[in-house]
């Protein structure tokens, strides 16, 4: 895969990563309509254990046949510790998944474990190599520790992102409105995906009937720096999106910052005030995601 189509592949625009269980054809079929960034073919914890075969063939199908409007296609395949997940791959691959979600990914090499797969089915069904990407779920106090190394080990990885239902289950605690029982996880995975590089996600909100308690752990993911969130329901995607996307004076404040530091940097001026502010290079690359936020959403269509 050429280098600039990867790169356009695995910074796109995810806000929304919805799952979808690959044991249901039906809602595999028509999950896109909904339009989030991402579907999630789940081809673990959602389907049963003597069905994994007939989730394995839907999904292919699914794939093969299903026109999904420009919707990114995931599939999120069994854990490294299973019998199931090399066919799991192969399947995906063949299929024409855009991406492979690892379950319970705990240290670098279960990364580079299943890229080798990957590729061993690209050139198996003759697909583009590197085409499919990849994303690490991290779900486990060891997985925590080791995310920095997780995040740098392979080119193929776009994401990772934290899994609070077995992270929490690990820790012995439980769920809580503020979010406190996640907060080093969070803050870690975080801290490692900026620094590699790559995109983070946080974990889904289960309590369908608290729509409340939703805006406000996604309110939280945004001011701590995710990309978006992963989701189990069409009705949790349209607050995702509004709170991820920029504010119209968010846009233009972006768009002046670069226009005022590149002009600035033509005169060599390092430092200078936009609106009382001081501002200087650091404040370039806050801005130019915005701005990349904002075109990805349709909201802006300005040169910069």
């Amino acid at each position: 895969m050429k280098n600039d189509r990867r790169a356009e592949a695995k910074n796109r625009l995810r806000r929304t990563m919805m799952f979808v269980s690959a044991q249901q054809p039906g809602l595999m079929k028509d999950a896109w309509i909904y339009r989030p960034d991402s579907i999630i073919f789940d081809l673990e914890d959602a389907v049963a254990e003597n069905q994994k075969d007939s989730a394995r063939f839907s999904l292919y199908h699914i794939l093969q046949a299903v026109d999904c409007g420009g919707v990114e296609r995931i599939v999120r395949i069994n854990g490294l510790d299973t019998p199931h997940w090399r066919e799991d791959v192969r399947v995906s691959v063949a299929g024409g998944a855009d991406g492979i979600r690892i379950a319970k990914c705990e240290k670098a090499s279960d990364v580079q474990e299943v890229e080798a797969a990957v590729e061993a089915a690209e050139k198996e069904f003759s697909t583009e190599p590197g085409r499919t990407l990849l994303m690490a779920a991290i779900e486990s106090p060891r997985g925590v520790l080791n995310a920095s190394a997780i995040c740098e080990a392979s080119e193929r990885l776009f994401g990772a992102a934290i899994s609070g239902g077995d992270f929490r289950k690990c820790m012995q605690t439980r769920y809580y409105p503020d979010g406190v029982e996640m907060a080093a996880a969070r803050g870690n995975l975080l801290l490692a995906a900026r620094a590699a590089g790559v995109q983070c996600f946080d974990t889904v909100f289960t309590d369908l009937g608290d729509m409340e308690g939703f805006r406000a752990e996604v309110l939280m993911n945004k001011k701590m720096g995710f990309d978006g969130k992963s989701i189990i329901n069409p009705r949790q995607i349209q607050p995702v999106h509004e709170i991820f996307t920029p504010a119209p004076e968010e846009i233009r404040q972006a768009e002046k910052i670069v226009r005022a530091i590149r002009e600035n940097a033509d005169k060599g001026i390092g430092v200078f005030t936009v609106d009382g502010k001081m501002l200087d290079i650091a404040f370039l690359p806050g801005a130019v995601r915005t701005l990349a936020l904002a075109r990805a959403s349709g909201l802006y269509e300005g040169e910069l």
